[in-house]
């Protein structure tokens, strides 16, 4: 083992906490190759001190370790429906990354997918390690859904979605919370806790039930409500505060001093532009 692999931080973390991704997606780019450290291509294990030259695809990158990190960025988007949460669509369509503020050396990673017709809270990251802590099925992060629907459920539906779940193709679903929010005509309203992210898992429940949804809403993600103020399509970054309170929540260091450059537009609506066609 080199001098460099006996000391410093993992390779994998300080590329999560740079916010190029997950730690997990971290040790795919290095398990493919994509990584090279001092002219080397990396190996899963590897770790990084100051002075070490990274490079992501062949370009050059600047880390910063544990002493130097600042807080990480947190933005809060009401996400419409019609839009998807990718950077890259064959079709075209318009994406929740169109209009999210530019960044140097990092990216947004986004916590947590919505499907091309849900609507709700979104949350972006700069920190690859927060997304991951919130995300990671192990941290069972709660999710709370406003759901829609054509028809109405039995109260055995209900009893058997809070005790012992139904059966998808991909496995067990049961919901921790639900509750009955009344309904006009054929439409009816329920509001639901899962504490999983699976593909269109709400969407999927429900039509195995017999009942389509018609309109589905994130309103929470673990302790980070959709706040009232954000209309559709408007986004606010959070604040210091707010930021610590949420590294503390998931077990992450909420020490870092503060990035100055973006305190300024913490905790400031932003309306996202209409994309053009």
């Amino acid at each position: 083992m080199t001098e460099t692999e006996q000391q410093g931080e993992r390779l994998q973390k300080v590329l999560a906490q740079a916010g190029f991704g997950s730690r997990r997606e971290m040790e795919e780019w290095i398990g493919a190759g994509r990584i090279a450290v001092n002219g080397t291509v990396a190996t899963l294990g590897a770790r990084v001190s100051d002075g070490d030259k990274v490079q992501v695809d062949g370009r050059p990158i600047r880390l910063k370790l544990q002493a130097e990190q600042t807080l990480p960025r947190v933005l809060l988007y009401h996400k419409q429906e019609g839009e998807i949460v990718s950077r890259d669509d064959p079709d075209g369509r318009a994406s929740v990354f169109d209009s999210l503020p530019k960044l140097r050396g990092q990216k947004w990673v986004a916590i947590g997918r919505l499907d091309f017709n849900t609507s709700g809270l979104l949350i972006f990251t700069t920190s690859g390690e927060l997304a991951n802590r919130l995300m990671h099925p192990r941290f069972e992060v709660e999710r709370e859904y406003a759901v829609r629907v054509q028809g109405e459920m039995s109260q055995d539906q209900m009893h058997q979605m809070l005790k012992d779940g139904i059966a998808l193709e991909d496995g067990l679903v049961r919901f921790e919370k639900l509750s009955d929010e009344g309904g006009e005509g054929f439409n009816h309203w329920y509001r639901l806790v899962l504490k999983e992210g699976r593909n269109r898992v709400v969407r999927r429940t429900f039509e195995a039930l017999g009942l389509p949804v018609s309109r589905l809403m994130r309103v929470r993600f673990g302790i980070i409500n959709l706040p009232p103020r954000i209309k559709r399509g408007m986004m606010v970054e959070l604040g210091e505060g707010e930021v610590r309170e949420i590294l503390e929540w998931v077990g992450l260091p909420a020490d870092a001093p503060v990035r100055q450059v973006s305190d300024e537009r913490r905790g400031k609506l932003h309306r996202v532009k209409p994309r053009k066609s």
